[in-house]
């Protein structure tokens, strides 16, 4: 198939070679002319191949890499093929908890600029790329398709109410793709039920990406007095309490979200075993470590991404130093800390500085317990440092 086509840098080439499926627009040394969404083939100055992606006129990522195969049609059965290649991996290596699992991660999958999280009975979307766009019919037809062989579906609700999209000129919208009813459903995430808003929820609802991180909070938390900070729904804090915590607080500044925590906890017959506290992380923290008492002998921080951009980094970074180092305080030594970040851009190097840093502050040792990522339902691909964004460390405090 004869694509129109664009050559790129050296630099932009070195990318490439090096794994990362994407063109910056300050890449590009010439092109066609060429449509807006349309897939295009990319060369390097000297005229080699070197991919085809969705191209994207008014994004800085100039080009979406989708394949490095010449020979590839891009066709509906290229797309099909990709998305059995995704779902089947889920099947895969999830086993039991497919049935809330993200579906599609985007770049890590070959479908750069589409996400989909299956929560039970739903399917949730989110298109971030103008080719892809273009293609979301085709594309829900055939998930819905190839989705029948597992279970059955009641609809696609579109989550494409984020701002990352005017980017790509595209407009916010979220809303059901041809179907109505109920946005709400019900998971269940290690051995804990959970309502999922799909409307309203964070990102596409719920988080799926710290399944495991949480059931690694269960597993240590027995017999603990238990602090959750940024709770959201409540999920460390009931693993927690399924683990064995002898006592568990919930902290949040959303009062919404609270009540949603309150609401996951009764339907778990949680309710009486945990304090919920509507409050901000960095006063409550500053309170509890000026109060000089060991209240918690283990500590949760799990707070929303501080940074979305290069530019915010070292902020970012501030505010985790000073939210660490008060949690390092507070605990008691021989006490526990989990504590993660969900941005890509607070690199694993400098996440680990900052730590070192906050135990200085706070006179105290860590002793590594466990180092965690994001579930194996988001894969990370090697040479695309985007798909790498989720850490959570696992300490004693000494």
């Amino acid at each position: 198939m004869e694509l129109l086509k664009i050559w790129i840098s050296l630099k932009g080439e070195k990318s490439i070679k090096n794994g990362h499926p994407w063109v910056y627009s300050n890449e590009v040394v010439k092109q066609e002319k060429i449509e807006n969404g349309s897939i295009v083939d990319v060369f390097s100055s000297k005229n080699k191949y070197l991919g085809s992606g969705f191209y994207s006129e008014h994004s800085k990522i100039r080009v979406r890499l989708l394949s490095r195969n010449r020979n590839d049609l891009f066709d509906e059965e290229f797309f099909r093929r990709r998305l059995t290649y995704a779902i089947s991996y889920r099947k895969q290596v999830m086993g039991e908890d497919f049935d809330c699992s993200r579906l599609v991660f985007g770049e890590a999958d070959g479908l750069p600029g589409l996400t989909v999280d299956l929560f039970h009975d739903i399917l949730v979307t989110q298109v971030l790329s103008y080719g892809m766009e273009q293609r979301k019919e085709m594309i829900y037809r055939l998930l819905l398709e190839l989705m029948e062989e597992f279970k059955q579906i009641k609809g696609i609700y579109e989550r494409n109410d984020v701002s990352i999209r005017k980017l790509e000129g595209l407009e916010e919208a979220k809303g059901w793709y041809k179907n109505e009813g109920s946005t709400v459903t019900m998971i269940k995430e290690n051995g804990i039920s959970y309502f999922v808003d799909v409307e309203n929820g964070q990102k596409t609802g719920f988080f799926l990406d710290q399944k495991y991180n949480r059931k690694a909070v269960s597993e240590i938390a027995k017999n603990l007095k238990v602090l959750d900070c940024c709770t959201h729904t409540g999920s460390f804090a009931l693993n927690a309490i399924k683990g064995g915590a002898a006592k568990v607080t919930a902290v949040d500044i959303s009062k919404t979200a609270l009540e949603q925590a309150k609401e996951n906890a009764r339907i778990n017959g949680f309710l009486e075993k945990i304090e919920f506290v509507e409050a901000d992380l960095f006063d409550y923290l500053k309170q509890l470590q000026q109060s000089n008492k060991k209240e918690f002998d283990f500590i949760i921080l799990d707070p929303p991404a501080f940074t979305k951009s290069r530019k915010t980094i070292a902020h970012a970074m501030k505010g985790y130093l000073e939210i660490n180092s008060l949690a390092m305080k507070i605990l008691p030594r021989g006490g526990y800390l989990a504590t993660a970040s969900c941005s890509h851009f607070a690199s694993s190097k400098r996440f680990e500085e900052m730590l070192r840093k906050a135990a200085t502050l706070a006179n105290r040792e860590l002793r590594e317990i466990e180092v965690r990522k994001q579930a194996k339902d988001h894969p990370i691909l090697w040479g695309v440092e985007e798909t790498e964004y989720l850490k959570f460390y696992l300490f004693q405090v000494i």
